[in-house]
């Protein structure tokens, strides 16, 4: 088709060797998608973790916030939130808010955590989190599309919950799930 073309994109985990200086790990980080944006690249994820040390980003949507304001065309995807760690309202509040900063240049990537020990920090049960997810994404993809949810499972409850911002991409952020075992 015309216009169609390879799209390239990059993962970033981001891997860092235990005891480097993390504001230094993150500013390159912060450099290597400015590097991408220029390079054209399409795309690029940014993970989430918790406990091994190696892998530093905590919240994927406060390093896109960044990140957006440092470029122009790249899409900038969470990869992932793991859902079962947040309730299903604050985030799509957060992705929201991110669709409309980064004018439609967000994307939500999702999954259930990807290390167990992020999981037993807080107490939730490796063999929960699939079905965590999909309850999560079962209350995510309405309120994204600017519905209003009432919904009740073991860990959230959603009381005529719906977001204060319509989205800035229509219908909603591009979705896209991840896992692994």
């Amino acid at each position: 088709m015309p216009g169609e073309h390879l799209k390239f994109g990059i993962f970033l985990a981001p891997f860092h060797p235990v005891g480097q200086n993390p504001t230094l790990a993150l500013q390159r980080d912060f450099e290597l998608i400015e590097w991408l944006d220029r390079l054209g690249y399409d795309e690029a994820w940014i993970g989430e973790h918790h406990s091994a040390g190696y892998e530093i980003i905590a919240c994927p949507e406060v390093f896109i916030a960044a990140a957006a304001e440092r470029t122009r065309r790249i899409k900038l995807g969470t990869g992932v939130v793991s859902l079962p760690y947040h309730h299903p309202l604050m985030v799509a509040d957060r992705i929201m808010q991110l669709d409309h900063q980064t004018r439609g240049r967000v994307m939500f990537g999702v999954g259930p955590g990807a290390l167990p020990s992020d999981a037993f920090m807080m107490g939730i049960e490796v063999e929960r989190q699939r079905d965590m997810m999909d309850e999560a994404l079962a209350a995510l993809v309405p309120l994204l599309r600017g519905e209003t949810v009432t919904m009740e499972t073991d860990w959230f409850k959603l009381r005529d919950a719906r977001l204060q911002l319509a989205p800035f991409t229509k219908p909603h952020v591009e979705i896209a799930v991840a896992s692994q075992v």
